[in-house]
């Protein structure tokens, strides 16, 4: 059920709607709904998004805000990521609180996933 004034919901440009849904469903285990050719949305358990037919990426080397996952096993995450079709940009960082790395997807999306432990 949506909360007042928090994250309900994220969008992300897609080429390939179905590879980015392959991915997804192999790397973090999303659950996909169909929405017809130009769209798809998602679900992660905990948050619900989308990805719509675009050329465009999202990037912060071009000022996109930073989507990140959480994970209890970091490394196990990256395995996943990239035996999913993802690209490691970012290796594995120690920052005040935890460690993450940065990761595109087959579209070229760059995420994040970080871990406290």
């Amino acid at each position: 059920m949506p909360t007042d004034q928090k994250v309900d919901y994220i969008e992300l440009p897609a080429r390939d709607l179905e590879s980015v849904q392959s991915f997804y469903e192999r790397a973090f285990a999303w659950s996909f709904t169909d929405y017809g050719p130009e769209y798809k949305a998602f679900t992660d358990g905990r948050i619900d998004g989308g990805f719509y037919k675009a050329d465009k990426k999202s990037s912060t080397d071009q000022g996109s805000a930073l989507v990140i996952i959480y994970a209890t096993d970091l490394e196990k995450t990256k395995d996943s990521v990239i035996a999913g079709g993802g690209e490691v940009v970012k290796d594995i960082f120690d920052f005040p609180g935890g460690r993450r790395f940065h990761f595109t997807d087959p579209n070229g999306n760059e995420l994040a996933v970080w871990s406290d432990l």
